[in-house]
């Protein structure tokens, strides 16, 4: 598959030390013009376990759906592939934390883990927003065990497709005030970022940041998003 060649590819220890330094990291032309479109196409597929309109729950504007078992190509192929690329870093994050969560190699043994917890339902969406329309700050928990970083890839064309509708991450440092990040993606375009919070190093040792993501409000037109969270939702 193309996907798991271009993701091979990508520079990895660059990608870690942006997730280190500020949370996210781009990961570019994770898919091509032709995956991307086929991924928009599938949102009016019967492939998906629910559907939420996202202003029903003041998460903002917009809907989005969660994919059902078996999940659809390249996220299938791409989830446990991402997995394995970071969990070296959750695990480095996990230790510097003082935490004593270790992440596994593989994708299967942590999905096993959260299904002995409950958590079985899979969390990986197709995210649809229109004009006018955003997703408020928030972050993406689901259940005891999570998994400390995920992944969201652009499927449309910015200033083609849509305007506005930026990607926007924020950090909270203790006793400090917020910071926000735009990311600038195109059209197959991935980032990785922290789920809730990383660990930063400080004069006194270790601190916790805090983050939270969202995506600002479209101008015109509609974006689509694949979102890939690696633990399941209980």
């Amino acid at each position: 598959m193309k996907a798991l060649s271009r993701l091979a590819a990508l520079d990895w220890t660059g990608a870690a030390a942006s997730l280190d330094a500020q949370g996210w990291a781009l990961l570019p032309g994770l898919l091509d013009a032709p995956e991307a479109a086929r991924l928009r196409g599938l949102y009016d597929k019967d492939v998906f376990r629910s559907h939420v309109i996202m202003a029903r729950h003041g998460f903002g504007r917009g809907e989005y759906k969660y994919f059902s078992y078996p999940l659809p190509d390249p996220v299938a192929a791409l989830r446990p592939a991402l997995y394995a690329r970071l969990a070296p870093i959750a695990n480095r994050w996990a230790e510097r934390h003082g935490d004593d969560t270790r992440y596994p190699d593989s994708h299967a043994a942590f999905l096993d883990r959260c299904h002995q917890a409950g958590q079985t339902r899979p969390p990986p969406l197709l995210l649809k927003y229109g004009k006018d329309d955003y997703n408020c700050l928030h972050q993406d928990l689901y259940g005891p065990h999570v998994f400390p970083i995920q992944v969201a890839i652009l499927l449309s064309r910015p200033e083609k497709d849509f305007t506005g509708g930026e990607f926007v991450m924020t950090e909270q440092r203790p006793r400090m005030q917020s910071r926000a990040a735009v990311v600038p993606l195109e059209q197959g375009d991935a980032v990785a970022f922290a789920v809730h919070r990383r660990p930063a190093q400080g004069s006194r040792g270790t601190y916790s940041v805090n983050h939270r993501h969202g995506v600002s409000a479209l101008r015109a037109g509609a974006r689509y998003t694949v979102g890939i969270i690696f633990h399941d939702a209980a």
